[in-house]
């Protein structure tokens, strides 16, 4: 069990803190929620209380003894400020102690995450952008807002991640330290597919296989973190797009090569510093789609259904590849009588011709729809990296820091 100290500014994205409250407390966290005096305008101390099981206070004067603003900093394994305003990154910033939070912020060791809601005029002022940059170079981790709706009819950068987001990105920090979420990706532009693609065989039915699309989200929102400007090719994948996300909806493994081709600059876009093919691409399509629905007992029933090879979006993508271009291919691998896992991954590995490979082990079904993962990421040049087994998230981040490891710095050829 961790102990999570969850900070909450006076912003009207404080209702989302709750939520957030009750994500950590079911993921078996001890919680004490430290809101600013206007905070508690939004959401009420009997609230937090009620979901954390500790006391709610905001000054440094309540339960003198126990020294509150010295004692739940130095406690805490990880500080998370959501909704992080204006105001508190400007305090925070300039090292001022006037109430119970940023005095908690001042004696914290461990890892702070700082999660910005304001409205898209304050966040881009250049005194919040000094601000954030401050915060940053002293270690913290400042993640960028959600663009969508704000208060009343105004949209824009601004709005609070979801809390499903921030907590599993807390849940990649308190596995991995402040080290897991560093701004490696900044300035960089990466693609990245998720999903499976589904191949119709008629208006009702079509071709598809089991996978979730979590590891590709997993991969978008930590990359994201980390900084990167981020497009995700979703292919029915059923579930909220991650902060700071761009996301382009496809369906079936022609229309997935075209998007990927086009995002990753082969079409004459915005070239990508890196190219990820996470997708599950169905291999094979029906060689004709019916009009209508196929019936039981009727004249147009099948006896067998003509496939077709879809084309290999992997193997485009290396072909087209721009100078300096990392190209990831992701492998979902069981060993045989013929070879273990590894060695049909290496073997994939050369004929696809991709710069890292992503070596899933799906046995016994250990990697569709689970929430835990472990891969061990193979380089065309020849190391092999594992990444232990731990959430998607925290799969993700080592994914990107051997992807990172690799990027050329910015300015050289």
């Amino acid at each position: 069990m961790s102990r999570i100290v969850l900070g909450v500014s006076g912003g009207v994205a404080a209702y989302k803190a709750a939520l957030l409250l009750r994500a950590f407390t079911e993921a078996g966290h001890d919680v004490r929620v430290v809101p600013t005096p206007g905070a508690l305008h939004f959401v009420g101390a009997a609230t937090f209380e009620a979901l954390s099981g500790n006391p709610v206070t905001t000054d440094v004067w309540s339960d003198v003894p126990e020294v509150a603003h010295v004692r739940i900093g130095q406690n805490a394994d990880l500080v998370v400020v959501a909704p992080a305003t204006a105001d508190l990154l400007a305090r925070a910033a300039a090292g001022r102690a006037d109430d119970l939070l940023t005095a908690t912020l001042l004696t914290a060791h461990c890892p702070v995450v700082f999660v910005p809601a304001m409205h898209t005029e304050m966040w881009l002022h250049p005194a919040t952008q000094d601000n954030v940059a401050t915060l940053r170079r002293r270690g913290a981790i400042v993640l960028p807002p959600a663009v969508g709706r704000l208060t009343g009819p105004d949209s824009g950068p601004g709005r609070l991640p979801e809390p499903a987001d921030v907590a599993a990105l807390a849940a990649v920090v308190l596995e991995g330290g402040a080290a897991a979420l560093p701004r490696d990706l900044a300035g960089r532009k990466v693609v990245i597919s998720a999903g499976g693609t589904r191949e119709p065989l008629d208006p009702v039915r079509y071709l598809g296989n089991r996978s979730s699309g979590k590891q590709g989200w997993a991969l978008a929102r930590v990359a994201a973190a980390r900084g990167a400007d981020v497009v995700l090719v979703a292919a029915n994948v059923e579930a909220p797009v991650p902060f700071g996300v761009r996301v382009v909806a496809v369906e079936t493994a022609e229309q997935l090569r075209t998007a990927m081709l086009a995002e990753a600059g082969a079409a004459g876009g915005a070239t990508a510093d890196v190219v990820v093919m996470s997708a599950a691409v169905a291999d094979f399509r029906p060689a004709g789609v019916a009009a209508t629905k196929l019936k039981k007992g009727s004249a147009g029933e099948p006896t067998a259904v003509e496939l077709v090879r879809n084309p290999d979006v992997l193997t485009e993508l290396v072909g087209e590849r721009a100078p300096g271009q990392l190209v990831v291919g992701f492998a979902a691998e069981t060993g045989d009588a013929d070879a273990d896992v590894l060695t049909h991954a290496r073997a994939k590995l050369a004929r696809k011709g991709c710069d890292l490979l992503v070596v899933n082990d799906v046995s016994a079904g250990q990697v569709f729809g689970r929430p835990d993962n472990a891969v061990v990421v193979l380089a065309a040049d020849g190391p092999a990296t594992e990444v232990p087994r731990g959430s998607k998230d925290a799969v993700a981040a080592g994914i990107w820091t051997a992807v990172a490891a690799r990027l050329t710095p910015p300015g050289r050829a």
